[in-house]
């Protein structure tokens, strides 16, 4: 068994095995029912490749999924699976995850299934940081209803449902976890194999909920949707790569960087032109935020351009089903807690 490198906090209660597994263990006998070409192969194909690394048996893995074509994946995965409703996934595997702490839980969601009508539920997850990993697909579109508008679609854009153009602005998922206090955010692409693993692997080690946004191709209703960040022509130009440490630099040659403005905003310069002192070097375990916010909210919403991809945050913080653990670990202790007489409380009364 290959062991990743890193510490694994979120997984300290899972059971381990000594078995050695491939991506071949973890592919089930079903058909894989999607369209030819669709962004949800290669991420199919990455998690079933990551998952041995972690060495946990099969029978202590879920994956939970709502209703969208990203949903059909606990289907294609030979552990235990929740094809659950619309947009309550992080509340179903909410409560898996603090019941079953041997568990390693996985949501698998999408655009429209996470941020449209699951959106409530979303945000309450990352704010609660339950020991959660929700993989959100996004492809900006619905695709699974034929090529609706989702909540990810640029203003302006033409689908079945908006003829005339969308008129709604769009959102930035990434800038929506890290405004609930998401205690892990990140971003990464399905067609770039070694990010997306890299990015899973430090998710699984994470304690707490763990927000990972991929961006996703859906060729047929909303093909190309992210293909300046895919080309190799034009990746370089549009694609900022976050890494700890490192100077928020890119573009060929890394003449761009970031800087914060006169006016105290983040915006991109030409290397040549600035002091390096000025640069920005990422870090993402800083306490507050802010900084990582402000990178998610370079991306230009229709051209793509400076769009940041990688682990925005990445901090410490008591995972909220391991609180309630402890929490009823203690009135047991004290000989207290009796449910009987709190249903029977004062604020009940008899109907005759």
């Amino acid at each position: 068994m290959t062991a990743i490198d890193l510490p694994m906090p979120g997984l300290a209660l899972v059971p381990r095995t000594d078995e050695k597994q491939s991506a071949k263990d973890f592919k089930t006998d079903q058909e894989v029912r999607w369209c030819p070409g669709c962004g949800d192969y290669a991420i199919l194909a990455a998690m079933q490749g990551f998952l041995p690394e972690l060495g946990l048996r099969r029978e202590n893995i879920v994956f939970v999924s709502g209703i969208g074509c990203s949903s059909r994946f606990p289907y294609y995965m030979d552990t235990y699976g929740v094809h659950s409703i619309h947009g309550r996934a992080p509340a179903i595997a909410t409560g898996i995850a603090i019941t079953r702490p041997d568990l390693s839980v996985w949501v698998v969601t999408g655009d429209g299934d996470a941020l449209s009508i699951g959106g409530n539920h979303l945000i309450h997850a990352l704010r609660r940081n339950v020991n959660l990993k929700i993989l959100l697909f996004n492809n900006r579109i619905y695709g699974l209803t034929k090529g609706q508008y989702s909540p990810t679609s640029e203003t302006g854009k033409v689908t079945k449902s908006t003829p005339l153009g969308s008129l709604d602005y769009s959102f930035n998922p990434v800038s929506i976890a890290l405004g609930a206090e998401a205690s892990f955010v990140a971003r990464t692409i399905d067609s770039d194999r070694k990010h997306l693993t890299e990015t899973l692997r430090r998710a699984a080690a994470h304690e707490g909920t763990a927000l990972v946004e991929i961006l996703q191709n859906c060729n047929i209703f909303n093909d190309g949707a992210w293909e300046p960040l895919k080309d190799v022509e034009t990746s370089d130009d549009y694609l900022i790569r976050l890494v700890d440490g490192e100077e928020v630099r890119f573009g060929k040659d890394g003449s761009k960087v970031v800087v914060r403005g006169a006016d105290g905003h983040l915006m991109v310069a030409n290397a040549a032109e600035v002091d390096q002192s000025e640069i920005i070097v990422f870090d993402s375990h800083a306490k507050d935020p802010g900084l990582a916010f402000a990178l998610s909210r370079l991306s230009k919403v229709k051209s793509l351009r400076d769009s940041a991809i990688g682990v925005f945050r990445d901090v410490e913080r008591p995972s909220y089903d391991r609180l309630v653990r402890e929490q009823v670990a203690t009135v047991r202790e004290a000989g207290e807690g009796d449910l009987g007489a709190l249903i029977r409380g004062k604020d009940t009364w008899t109907v005759t």
